[in-house]
């Protein structure tokens, strides 16, 4: 189920004559006056309900007779959630352009010259300039606390603050007097 189709699922089911339809047709396919009676609603109120029903693919339609017939597409409720949330659409990539611009706009706030000029206040910028700052050290290697300091330093004299922080933000981990960066 793609995102539209999900959006357009959510946005029908947000009406309870469309799910005391729907709940009637779990029971057994239905015509049109017969849910009308059934739910004390008008032909043309339960017609133009199946159609946004019809639209949204929740129901399909076929004849029986002369009678329209209709019947609930159990497939589109057996879709899960999770499924429907990990669907990669346009809009992702519109959010990583718009993260990537934002971790730009803090790096260049707070970076110049390769140096740190000053430790962001708020976390999520912290975070941010951390991360850059970890770059400058290696996957399974492990670390003195010197070498931490010496690395740390070449961004910002505050290295006892910066490294408590990447220990603290899960960036780097101390066992001892080693430290290594995290995965």
């Amino acid at each position: 189920m793609t995102e539209q189709e999900a959006i357009s699922l959510f946005k029908c089911l947000a009406d309870k004559s469309r799910m005391q339809i729907l709940k009637s047709l779990m029971e057994e396919d239905m015509y049109v006056e017969r849910l009308a009676e059934r739910l004390n609603l008008t032909p043309a109120t339960i017609s133009f309900h199946l159609k946004k029903l019809e639209d949204a693919k929740a129901v399909s339609s076929y004849k029986d007779q002369y009678y329209t017939m209709y019947s609930i597409n159990k497939q589109i409720f057996e879709a899960r959630m999770i499924d429907i949330l990990k669907e990669k659409t346009s809009e992702s990539t519109l959010q990583k352009e718009r993260e990537e611009a934002y971790r730009k706009k803090v790096l260049d706030a707070f970076f110049e010259y390769g140096k740190l000029k000053s430790i962001p206040s708020q976390r999520k910028k912290e975070r941010i300039v951390l991360e850059e700052m970890v770059k400058s050290f290696e996957f399974d290697r492990e670390y003195t606390e010197r070498e931490v300091n010496i690395i740390i330093a070449d961004f910002n004299d505050d290295f006892c603050t910066i490294r408590r922080d990447m220990i603290s933000e899960g960036l780097l981990e101390r066992e001892g007097s080693i430290y290594k960066r995290t995965k």
